[in-house]
């Protein structure tokens, strides 16, 4: 004989079914962005690669982006501009090591993230965003009320880190470089 199901043991079916399909679009959104990263990063260094031809400099004022996002642009379609290649490009000049990569950040971050020139500062914003989750709009706030620079001149870290509602245990890491 057949159980009949309550309408509460459906509505649990239900909602159980609905937090996997959300996990998992999560994980497969994770996966994706991360692959993608990894693939622009090897981009990045093969174009680097290609501009240095063996050399420990490259040669500028060559045509090589402007040649390369038009032919890519018309095999590829749009996401490959000139400022976009050359966003990958240094997308692999500030991380040359593959395994330095986040596979929480997306190519938007990192470009945010690398509009800043100070080692410190940009492996600072990556670690928060690790942290924190922010959007790519949260991290442009950050950075445009220049956290990191506010927490290194500040004399009361944990109270600048209250202020804008981060927790406190990355301090211990950076007060070795802050002043």
């Amino acid at each position: 004989m057949k159980k009949s199901l309550s309408h509460t043991d459906y509505q649990l079916l239900k909602t159980e079914i609905s937090k996997l399909l959300q996990a998992g679009r999560v994980q497969a959104g994770r996966t994706v962005n991360t692959i993608l990263v990894q693939t622009y990063w090897q981009i990045g260094r093969h174009i680097v690669e290609f501009e240095q031809g063996g050399e420990v400099k490259s040669e500028y004022g060559t045509n090589l982006l402007d040649r390369l996002s038009k032919d890519l642009s018309l095999e590829f379609g749009k996401g490959f501009s000139r400022s976009n290649l050359f966003q990958i490009r240094n997308l692999y000049l500030n991380f040359p090591k593959i395994q330095t990569l986040s596979g929480q950040l997306s190519l938007s971050h990192y470009c945010e993230i690398l509009k800043s020139n100070n080692e410190l500062e940009i492996s600072f914003y990556t670690r928060q965003y690790e942290k924190e989750n922010w959007s790519v709009r949260e991290l442009k706030r950050q950075m445009k009320s220049m956290l990191f620079h506010r927490l290194a001149w500040s004399k009361d870290k944990e109270e600048v880190l209250g202020r804008i509602q981060l927790q406190p245990p990355f301090v211990s890491q950076y007060q070795l470089y802050l002043p």
